[in-house]
């Protein structure tokens, strides 16, 4: 319940601060949340991040489309919204972080071809999970894998 309450509280600064950006960022937050308590698979810290990090790659590929239809405007608007969300989140890993971990899963279930991928990609992604992206992390073991 903490970031709920952080969340409340963030709202009630941004809101006297007149922060719109910020405010609809911090409203979605708090939609998720409520959803999530509603939901039948139940409120979790692990729902929640996994919900964080839903919405902040929602944002993303949303920006990406309105740079490619030459929208920048609102692809900005998109990215911060992104930003906002992922302050909220646990300290991503670094790709060379990412990179060490994946090679300790491959040496520990015995992969050596790109076959393997989906074997090494389910351990990844239970051992990585809200630390990484999923994108990253299959690129990086398609990279392992082939060489």
């Amino acid at each position: 319940m903490a970031l709920e309450e952080k969340i409340n509280a963030d709202i009630k600064t941004a809101m006297l601060a007149r922060e719109a950006s910020k405010l609809e960022a911090l409203r979605a937050i708090k939609s998720a949340i409520i959803l999530l308590k509603t939901s039948s698979e139940g409120y979790s810290d692990e729902s929640e991040q996994k919900a964080l990090l839903k919405m902040v790659k929602q944002r993303k590929e949303t920006a990406d489309v309105y740079t490619i239809q030459n929208r920048p405007e609102l692809a900005e608007i998109e990215l911060a919204q992104a930003a906002i969300i992922e302050a909220y989140l646990p300290k991503q890993m670094s790709q060379d972080e990412i990179k060490s971990a994946l090679v300790n899963i491959i040496t520990t279930c015995g992969a050596s071809s790109p076959a393997d991928m989906g074997k090494v990609m389910g351990l990844a992604s239970k051992q990585l999970a809200g630390k990484a992206d999923g994108k990253l992390i299959s690129t990086i073991v398609k990279e392992l894998l082939n060489n």
